[in-house]
């Protein structure tokens, strides 16, 4: 017998003989980089196989079946022969991990909630603002909109329309994101390929805003206490700590029922009215570049006749949450409100919220909608 040929000799042979020779010799298997590119780099013992098999293009050798570690894992090999077949078990990297469809809704709802936030914050500010202004002694004392823009920023400078835009955002941005996780579950669970009708409408927007409303409550409370300019709280953190010390669980969850009834009611009719007013129009007929447009138009018509049918229960909020001390409960602040600004004073606010909580909820499902579409699910 002859002597042996060298080892390096079998290298000619496809990339499983030399995978299997390489275990054999207890060394890890490497493959040097392809010169020519025929294909997209790959090395060319794999392009002679493609081109001779091209049936199984995409697919592993049968030869490289079970090489490797047992544990579902494929051994590293040159980019370009083998990048297909890496995929085979969990954990390797590059493997695409798939989001769930409620952590989407939450995602998509929280990018929503920022942009309307940021954007509508000065409306916000001036509705606290007339909502608790103080009439002069022996005068009406009517402040209108505009007057107090002009008074926060002559006295505030501009940046001051924006003040409690940190809580604004602590409260919006996951606030929103369990709303709209909240009614998504809800609807992938309660409703099986259909639209809501207008009751049912109005029990999934009511329910999953009361969720996220008992949730942020907290921040909502700092959040007013911030715009009214009454309290030099340094941040978020600090107006939290301050109200549990001082004012225990209760200030922390001050204007709960007026809160309840001021944003499920509100979140419940806009919903309604917002998801009736889209069977309306003829959205298979419209182009779907204006589709947005249309969503938006929908959401700003829904948004006036909520915000004008939860106005009072707003007004009462407000009060409650500055003055926990002084309304104990619903009542007190009900007959505050009525003795000294009359029926006239529950609707005071009324259009800077009107105009903020509609434009806000119009955007907020609008961006909701379409980024929820681009995702792939149905919103």
């Amino acid at each position: 017998m002859g002597p042996k040929p060298h080892p390096s000799h079998r290298l000619k042979h496809t990339p499983s003989a030399f995978h299997i020779f390489a275990r054999r010799r207890g060394r890890k298997a490497h493959t040097r980089p392809c010169r020519s590119r025929v294909t997209a780099s790959a090395p060319p013992a794999c392009q002679t196989l493609a081109a001779a098999q091209p049936h199984l293009a995409g697919r592993a050798p049968p030869a490289l079946a079970g090489i490797g570690p047992r544990r579902g894992r494929a051994r590293r090999v040159t980019p370009g022969c083998g990048a297909d077949w890496l995929r085979s078990g969990p954990g390797m990297p590059g493997r695409e991990v798939e989001m769930h469809p409620v952590l989407k809704a939450f995602v998509c709802g929280s990018i929503s909630g920022t942009c309307s936030t940021l954007l509508f914050q000065p409306l916000d500010l001036l509705k606290t603002r007339l909502q608790t202004l103080q009439p002069p002694a022996g005068r009406s004392g009517r402040v209108g909109m505009v007057t107090l823009l002009f008074r926060v920023v002559r006295t505030e400078s501009l940046l001051g329309l924006w003040k409690g835009v940190s809580p604004s955002f602590a409260r919006c941005i996951p606030g929103v994101g369990i709303y709209f996780s909240t009614l998504y579950t809800m609807k992938q669970n309660l409703l099986v390929d259909r639209s809501p009708t207008a009751l049912e409408s109005v029990f999934l927007g009511a329910t999953a805003r009361a969720i996220s409303g008992i949730c942020m409550l907290p921040v909502t409370v700092v959040k007013t206490r911030y715009e009214s300019g009454r309290f030099g709280y340094r941040s978020v953190y600090t107006a939290l700590k301050n109200i549990y010390q001082t004012e225990g669980a209760r200030g922390m969850f001050s204007g709960l029922t007026a809160t309840l009834l001021r944003d499920a009611p509100f979140s419940g009719i806009y919903l309604m009215f917002y998801t009736q007013t889209k069977k309306l129009t003829p959205q298979d007929q419209l182009d779907p570049v204006l589709m947005p447009l249309m969503n938006f138009g929908c959401g700003i018509f829904a948004g006036i006749l909520a915000s004008l049918t939860t106005q009072p229960a707003d007004v009462i909020k407000t009060h409650m949450q500055l003055s926990p001390e002084k309304y104990c409960r619903t009542s007190q602040a009900i007959a505050f409100i009525y003795k000294d600004f009359g029926l006239v004073g529950f609707f005071r606010g009324g259009v800077p919220r009107a105009l903020r909580r509609t434009l806000m909820a119009a955007m907020a499902w609008t961006v909701y909608e379409q980024m929820m579409e681009k995702m792939g699910l149905k919103s």
